[in-house]
């Protein structure tokens, strides 16, 4: 069957205007920073989340940001972004991903669902992105890549499934967690297709002043802005700021740009079983033998999504 006239053609790689080159090291070795400090994200969270409300931990983490943020642009001076155009892009990425899916994220995580539940239907993202990032980034998932992503979520799945105690899901919950993940994956396939790259210190900048103003008003209006502050709680709220906020995204912002936007979200399928792991190690949290078995699994399968590129290519004459 012919593709619809009204397919988009291919986007076109984002343009480095004011960013500075990534080393092949940093290329290399980004997935797996980007994995572990994402995946540790959820212990934090919910940590941060027993000393106050989603919307005032994500008001003090994004203004905390900004602290360190706003001197960085006075003394570095880095490249602004030169048409308003440019602006609306980044200002949309930072509410689809700091004002929706963290915000949605965070509230699911306050009420009974599980983290682990919550990991499981934000891992869903890869599968959404691959049938929506045809017509949105002009990418085409070939057979090799959609068994790597089937992998990836089978695995997710089992990892989830060895480690979740039977639930009531509540409404609210699961509804927040499905919004969080419409939030990322759209933010993911915008930055792909209008995403134009900037010095990593002003779209951080912009992205958090959007999430502030989106997180703020709903703190103000919604919750007493009561915090409970501790050291559990200022070690949470430090990884959150710089690990999962500072780090992690200027990485995956980093990658999506280089690489095609269903390989890259192939990583989040990752995200659950290496959460698992972090809870086995750090909070003794068990670790059945099925979840290594689809964490096994899952790695197969992201390996596979990442490189089906490679598998389709021709080899030359004479291999």
């Amino acid at each position: 069957m012919s593709a619809p006239a009204s397919t988009p053609p291919p986007a076109t790689p984002a343009i480095a205007r004011g960013a500075p080159a990534a080393s092949p090291l940093l290329v290399a070795i980004a997935p797996a920073i980007f994995l572990l400090f994402w995946s540790g994200g959820y212990a934090a969270g919910k940590v941060g989340l027993g000393y106050t409300g989603p919307f005032t931990l994500l008001a003090v983490r994004y203004g905390l940001v900004l602290l360190i943020l706003l001197p960085l642009v006075l003394v570095m001076r880095p490249t602004l972004p030169r048409a308003p155009a440019e602006w609306v892009h980044l200002a949309v990425v930072g509410f689809l991903t700091q004002g929706v899916y963290f915000a949605l994220g965070y509230i699911a995580l306050a009420t009974t669902l599980s983290s682990a539940a919550v990991a499981l239907i934000l891992s869903l993202q890869p599968i959404l992105v691959a049938i929506i990032a045809p017509r949105i980034a002009g990418e085409r998932v070939g057979a090799w890549g959609w068994i790597g992503l089937g992998l990836g979520l089978g695995g997710a799945a089992l990892v989830i499934l060895a480690r979740a105690a039977v639930e009531a899901l509540p409404l609210a919950g699961v509804l927040a967690a499905i919004g969080a993940l419409t939030g990322i994956t759209l933010g993911t396939l915008y930055e792909k297709r209008f995403g134009v790259s900037q010095h990593p210190v002003t779209a951080n900048a912009v992205q958090y002043v959007t999430g502030l103003a989106v997180a703020f008003p709903l703190a103000w209006a919604l919750e007493d802005h009561a915090v409970t502050w501790s050291v559990p709680f200022a070690l949470a709220l430090a990884y959150l700021i710089v690990c999962n906020s500072l780090i992690a995204m200027t990485l995956l912002l980093m990658m999506i740009r280089r690489g095609e936007v269903s390989r890259v979200s192939a990583l989040f399928f990752l995200v659950p079983p290496m959460a698992a792991v972090i809870g086995w190690l750090l909070l003794g949290e068990e670790m059945p033998p099925l979840a290594w078995v689809g964490l096994a699994l899952a790695a197969a399968g992201v390996a596979l999504a990442t490189r089906a590129d490679r598998l389709l290519q021709p080899r030359p004459a004479g291999d």
